[in-house]
């Protein structure tokens, strides 16, 4: 069982939706965001899919980069944009194309600023992961990490991507 999510911090969400004012025709869709707070623990749901006219949200858990958490801690240390950093990177995504590859059905994401610009030569995206499904935290009290993508359960990724789509904005920062 995961636990319960922890509301993520007013602000966090308001640089979100300054974000994805900002960006304006960038993100052709305005109607639902996911805001990942990398303050909180691998082991709780901090990535929300939220509808913006209805204020409500859909949890998921997400994996960090190995670059971002040298010691396997949990917790999201630094960000990176460099290549071969193996790191998460904070700033606004769009949410682009699908397409199948190593880790089956995933989704390329465009990096909208100067800490995530390179998320496309890096290959920054979002795809589903055994080592990020839920089963990991009673057995290890953490998900495992990625290379620097958004990486969820296996069983979530259709409910992710039914919520998110192409064309929508994903938020990561630390609150």
């Amino acid at each position: 069982m995961v636990p319960a999510a922890p509301t993520p911090e007013p602000q966090i969400v308001r640089e979100a939706l300054a974000a994805l004012d900002g960006h304006g025709r960038r993100v052709p869709h305005h109607d639902r965001i996911a805001v990942v707070d990398f303050s909180v623990p691998s082991a709780q749901p901090r990535m929300k899919v939220i509808d913006i006219a209805s204020g409500k949200a859909k949890d998921f858990l997400v994996a960090h980069g190995s670059g971002s958490d040298p010691g396997h801690t949990g917790y999201l240390h630094k960000f990176s944009n460099v290549p071969d950093s193996n790191a998460s990177s904070q700033g606004a995504f769009v949410t682009a194309d699908y397409y199948v590859g190593k880790h089956g059905r995933s989704q390329r994401l465009l990096g909208l600023d100067p800490t995530n610009n390179n998320a496309l030569e890096r290959a920054i995206v979002v795809h589903g992961a055994w080592y990020a499904n839920a089963d990991m935290i009673p057995a290890h009290g953490k998900l495992g990490r990625s290379q620097g993508c958004f990486a969820v359960g296996e069983t979530e990724l259709a409910a992710l991507f039914e919520h998110l789509g192409p064309g929508r904005m994903i938020y990561s920062a630390k609150a």
